[in-house]
Order: structure tokens, then sequence, then C-alpha cells
């Protein structure tokens, strides 16, 4: 029997900046979208021990290929927010990330989703087998 691999969750801290707020004074809801992928970029190097550098100068790259977020509560100027993310599933050509940005003063939960990504030929633009090296980085 097959065990099914296990793969961690990660944290990343970011402030909520003034560039960040919209018309209605809290954070526009695309925002929180940057918000993770700053958090990916930042634990693909730190946690991962790959960056994204890494996997371009082997030709590859991650391209989102389905997004959902559920908006729980705002986030205001002078939050610091937590980004939670962690591997939910592998497959062959892709993996799907969940998250959660969290207020960090509260613990409140301000927005959780996922995201699919895509593992795409930077030459070809088409996808790719994410190689077994990959894989096995990031089953931790």
């Amino acid at each position: 029997m097959t065990s099914k691999p296990h793969y961690s969750t990660f944290e990343t801290e970011l402030a909520v900046r003034p560039d960040d707020i919209d018309m209605n004074n809290h954070v526009h809801n695309s925002k929180y979208l940057d918000y993770v992928l700053a958090a990916r970029y930042d634990q693909m190097k730190r946690c991962y021990k790959m960056s994204m550098d890494e996997f371009l100068a082997l030709g590859l790259t991650w391209v989102v290929k389905t997004c959902f977020i559920e908006f729980k509560r705002p986030l205001v100027l002078g939050d610091t927010i937590v980004v939670r993310t962690g591997i939910r599933e592998v497959a062959e050509t892709g993996a799907a990330v969940k998250f959660e940005i969290i207020k960090k003063g509260k613990g409140k939960l301000a927005a959780d989703g996922y995201f699919e990504y895509a593992m795409v030929n930077v030459k070809t633009g088409r996808a790719e087998k994410i190689p077994k090296p990959i894989v096995k980085k990031y089953s931790v």
C-alpha cells in the first residue's frame, strides 16, 4: 500500500501597505492574491529550498490555472498578516496550493482558498511533467 505524501504548511508575515487600500478604505480584493503569490515566492526559496529563479534556470515556470478565494473579513492599513500556504496535491503536470490569510494581532481569518498551478516549459509555453526531484523537494 502506497502512503500519500506529506506536505508541510509554511507561513510568511507581510504588512498591509498604503497602496493596497482601495476607495472603500480597506485592502482591494486583488491584493489578497498578491499576498499569496508573495508568500509563495518567499516560501519557495526559504522553505522548499528551490527559488523561482532555479525553476527558470531549468526552463520551467509555474502558471496559475485556477484560483478560488473566499473573503471572510476586511484587511485595513496597519494590519500585519500571516499568509499560510501548503500543497494540497501534486499531479503529473501541476500542483494545488491551499492558503489562509490571517490577521496577525487577533488571529482572525481574513480569507482562504486555493490556487491550481501548471508546470510549463518556458520555451514552448506547454504544460510539462513535474520532474521527480522537484516533487521530492515539495514533499516536505
